[in-house]
């Protein structure tokens, strides 16, 4: 089994999500210090789209985590 797109967006959004309060920011406060839009970070959060890993990279330095804080949640599925 792999990971299908729609399932890797929602486990990254969802640690971006827990980092995020982890940290005490508002999704308003994490949206302006990484340069987009609240309802684009919203929709990252709920793995409504998939991102760039740029923008990933952004939040990281927002947040002041390491890519790996986000990345690390996803679990390696082979692919068939």
């Amino acid at each position: 089994m792999k990971f299908e797109k729609q399932e890797f967006a929602q486990t990254l959004g969802k640690r971006v999500r827990e980092v995020r309060k982890f940290r005490g920011f508002t999704l308003e406060k994490l949206a302006l210090d990484a340069e987009m839009e609240t309802k684009q970070l919203s929709r990252i959060e709920f793995g409504q789209i998939n991102t760039t890993v740029f923008q990933i990279y952004r939040l990281s330095c927002s947040l002041e985590v390491n890519l790996g804080e986000l990345f690390g949640a996803i679990p390696l599925k082979k692919q068939i």
